[in-house]
């Protein structure tokens, strides 16, 4: 198992999360490809979304269905600028690439806001550290595991 899997998978199981990793047969590093795979509506992909608000990271949880906007987030958050993280800026702060972020098993603790759209799923999926791999999970495990705060993004 890849090391980023398996912080993944630690994560998981230290906040009592019941959905287990698991590996799709292609690279899901859109949202659409990620729902084509796993035979779902697009809205039911929770997307890690790294931004840099003021130079500190902050991690977006949204609806596959949804475009976060920056501005409304930048009120929300306190910060004078929220924009998308550079490719390195995401390395740095989560330990995993654009396109397999996943919400939980980062070096340290990221601001999270997670998107009350999700809260619309009985399901939704999120990315388990690589490009490939996903996990089963719920909106009120997502707040729960990250610690993040329910908002309006888009």
């Amino acid at each position: 198992m890849h090391p980023n899997v398996e912080r993944v998978a630690a994560a998981l199981r230290a906040h009592g999360a019941t959905g287990e990793i698991v590996e799709l047969p292609d690279s899901a590093r859109t949202a659409q490809a990620a729902a084509d795979q796993l035979g779902c509506e697009v809205g039911a992909i929770a997307n890690s979304l790294v931004f840099d608000a003021d130079g500190t990271p902050l991690l977006v949880m949204t609806s596959g269905a949804h475009r976060v906007d920056t501005g409304k987030v930048a009120l929300l958050v306190g910060a004078e600028k929220v924009r998308r993280a550079t490719p390195e800026f995401v390395r740095a702060a989560t330990g995993q690439t654009i396109g397999g972020v996943a919400p939980v098993g980062h070096p340290a603790p990221i601001r999270t806001l997670v998107d009350v759209w999700l809260d619309k799923y009985d399901e939704v999926w999120a990315a388990g550290g690589l490009a490939h791999t996903v996990f089963p999970t719920t909106y009120g495990e997502l707040l729960k595991i990250t610690g993040g705060d329910p908002a309006e993004v888009g």
